[in-house]
């Protein structure tokens, strides 16, 4: 197999707060390709795509219910600490919930974690070593 990743789908309990969460919150427009039963979001090279909880198991064939935590986390990587600050002070005006406030961390960069309604992860992150590509697709160099 191809070491890519095309799309991932988050399993949401209501598919219109959790549109008008990345909507308003992270400021993202939904794709042409939505509709009433399904959200995509254009991100750089994949999609994000919310469906309702109960469809994305029934289509898994797996039962529907489960809580707890989370075992996996999605990251949005920014160019320094000061940028993860703002972000998640943005953020949080805006009504995201932020699980950990903007810190140094063990692995030598500097991040926060914020939940989407559905207690999804998000973490905020400066990663010195994890440089974000910019919007042209190209890596940004920590020297200006």
């Amino acid at each position: 197999m191809e070491p890519r990743l095309t799309l991932i789908t988050l399993g949401v309990r209501n598919l219109q707060r959790a549109k008008e969460f990345y909507q308003h919150v992270f400021g993202w427009q939904p794709s042409e390709s939505s509709n009433d039963s399904i959200v995509f979001f254009q991100l750089n090279g994949m999609q994000l795509a919310l469906f309702p909880q109960e469809s994305l198991a029934d289509d898994a064939g797996v039962p529907a219910e489960g809580s707890g935590f989370k075992r996996f986390s999605l990251a949005h990587n920014v160019a320094s600490e000061q940028q993860v600050d703002e972000l998640v002070a943005q953020l949080e005006q805006k009504g995201a919930t932020v699980l950990k406030r903007p810190e140094k961390v063990f692995w030598g960069g500097y991040s926060s974690y914020i939940a989407d309604p559905d207690d999804n992860l998000w973490e905020i992150a400066y990663n010195p070593f994890l440089l974000p590509d910019d919007p042209s697709g190209h890596r940004q160099d920590s020297i200006h």
